[in-house]
């Protein structure tokens, strides 16, 4: 196979060289293409076709039983030096990886086909975007790439002969736990994974490439790469103000991506816009503001959970051209279910592992979806998808915002006073886990911007980097911290979440206009409870009172806990970030 950038064609050919696949085949982003190799999925049993007037064009697969997940224990950062790693990520010595990784590749794809994806990350061209070539032997890794990313020979013209390309190499190999390895070269632009099938593992796209590569590249090149959504929020008049938001996993991150707002705000002419729901690449624009892309082309979401009440829009995102990775295949029609998605399983089913799901099973408690089953949806799908999807030059920001779950140490919303406190309020994101049945309330999770797993470099430098960046911004958004999960004595959450966000995001919007008042606490401002438009709630000002307190006892307990984390960082703690815990500890006194 000819290519004309001399770094691919090199590429390619050591990895043949390496793999011996019978076949090589580039990806040219054509229907017939993709036509093709779907019918050779089906042929093999890899792919199931579903009722195509029910869900035209929607595909089912499944994982091997050992392989359902993102594996963080298996997920490594190599680079030359350990300290560039950093102690939050798994490290290797990188020649070291690669000599482990080119005995395992070996001849891996014998007997199989290998296929050239060129894709880009963020649209064709733009200014913002970053393009990568993955190898694959997976037709279910090409079909999904091709769904979450822009990819064929539009891709290589734009690349022309620049080396500026990250190398993904995918080999399902044996689908082998003990040799399973996602391995990020940051210092070399190359991702390898090998031994997995599962989509966080081998669409390199994701979050190998969108954040632990483009992290790096992001601090070499003076942006940033975002575990975050893209949200755009249009007022009665108009105008459309955007926000990027930062959640760890079961944080409801993406139904606040696709918020549909409560009917008194709607009314009055309020609607959403989604740009993104999971990752944001943010640059400094001509005029001094940040702006922000979504770089993926499609929805990677989790399926148990996802219904018309909870996400009416995920649902819809999902009704055509979707593939769907290890939920419960419906006999009775030729469609899919998932737990939650209604109060009616199939009579006639197979479960995720490809076994018949009986009424016994059911009974016993057995799940006919696996809780990390996923759907891969086009973004376009999506009913409340932004106009400004596409836009090259990304969206401006408003608003920062950070979100954990905790129970009672963090108000329902707070503001921080400044860029280098919103990078400390950042720093400290964390989510704590609940014991129900005790009451007890269970261990606190550090999850700095929610990149802890995520981030390619050391996590101090990472926020220095955030630091540095506010620098660079004549026009900062304001940052905030959001807690939709306070509970009370019993356990029962105050705050009824989901559309009724939007009212918190309303006085974010109000704040960052500078038309609204708030009052300092020892952590930042939080907003006087009449400011919060409770129309159509049940709730009253008292309540909102309730959830904004600030708990001097427990932020004292949490700085201990912040303390230990950031000892972690030793002296790539930068001082700013000590300063501001030191600022809070005296502010509780």
């Amino acid at each position: 196979m000819k290519f004309d950038n001399k770094g691919v064609q090199k590429f390619v050919d050591d990895s043949v060289a390496l793999c011996t696949p019978d076949k090589v085949v580039l990806i040219d982003g054509s229907e017939e293409q993709l036509e093709s190799l779907r019918k050779e999925a089906m042929s093999t049993g890899e792919m199931i076709q579903l009722n195509q007037e029910l869900l035209p064009g929607c595909y089912l697969h499944r994982t091997a039983v050992n392989d359902v997940a993102r594996v963080e224990g298996r997920t490594f950062i190599c680079t030359t030096k350990q300290e560039d790693a950093g102690p939050t990520n798994n490290w290797m010595q990188k020649d070291e990886a690669y000599e482990l990784l080119k005995g395992i590749y070996k001849g891996a794809m014998k007997g199989r086909t290998m296929y050239v994806i060129p894709f880009s990350m963020g649209a064709i061209g733009s200014p913002f975007s970053k393009i990568g070539i993955e190898l694959t032997d997976s037709i279910y890794v090409v079909l999904n790439m091709a769904i979450m990313t822009r990819v064929g020979i539009k891709v290589l013209e734009t690349l022309g002969d620049s080396d500026d390309f990250v190398r993904g190499l995918h080999a399902k190999a044996d689908i082998d736990e003990e040799k399973r390895y996602i391995c990020q070269f940051p210092e070399d632009n190359t991702i390898m994974s090998v031994n997995s099938g599962y989509g966080g593992n081998v669409l390199l796209g994701k979050k190998c490439f969108a954040l632990r590569i483009a992290s790096y590249q992001g601090r070499n090149e003076g942006w940033m790469a975002e575990h975050m959504l893209i949200l755009g929020i249009e007022k009665p008049d108009g105008e459309t103000k955007y926000v990027a938001a930062a959640f760890p996993s079961a944080c409801g991150k993406t139904n606040l991506a696709m918020l549909i707002p409560p009917k008194e705000f709607a009314d009055k002419g309020y609607k959403v816009h989604t740009v993104g729901d999971d990752i944001a690449w943010i640059r400094v624009g001509k005029d001094g503001r940040l702006y922000a892309i979504n770089p993926e082309n499609g929805f990677f979401g989790v399926a148990p959970g996802t219904n018309a009440k909870s996400n009416p829009n995920a649902l819809a995102t999902t009704r055509k051209n979707t593939i769907f990775t290890n939920v419960v295949h419906n006999l009775e029609n030729n469609t899919v279910w998932w737990e939650g998605l209604d109060k009616n399983p199939p009579k006639k089913a197979i479960d995720w592992k490809g076994n018949p799901w009986t009424e016994e099973d059911r009974a016993n408690g057995v799940k006919g979806a696996h809780p990390n089953s996923r759907f891969t949806a086009p973004a376009k799908n999506c009913p409340c998808i932004s106009d400004e999807f596409e836009n090259p030059q990304g969206v401006p920001l408003d608003a920062i915002i950070f979100g954990g779950r905790r129970a009672k140490t963090a108000p329902l919303v707070y503001e921080a006073r400044d860029w280098a406190n919103g990078v400390f309020v950042g720093s400290i994101m964390a989510s704590e886990t609940t014991a129900a049945a005790s009451g007890a309330v269970g261990v606190v999770r550090r999850d700095p911007m929610a990149m802890l797993p995520f981030c390619g470099y050391n996590m101090g430098d990472y926020f220095q980097h955030w630091l540095d960046m506010g620098e660079k911004v004549s026009k900062q958004p304001k940052i905030f911290n959001v807690n939709w999960f306070r509970t009370d004595e019993n356990g029962n959450f105050l705050w009824p979440g989901f559309g009724d966000n939007m009212r918190v995001l309303d006085w974010i919007l109000r704040r960052t206009e500078g038309t609204v008042d708030a009052v300092e606490t020892p952590i930042g401002y939080v907003p006087k409870p009449e400011d919060i438009d409770l129309n159509g709630t049940d709730l009253t000002t008292a309540d909102v009172a309730n959830l904004l307190t600030v708990d001097k006892d427990l932020w004292r307990e949490d700085a201990e806990g912040i303390e230990a984390f950031y000892a972690k960082l030793g002296d790539k703690l930068p001082a700013a970030l000590r300063k501001e815990l030191n600022t809070l500890k005296a502010n509780l006194e």
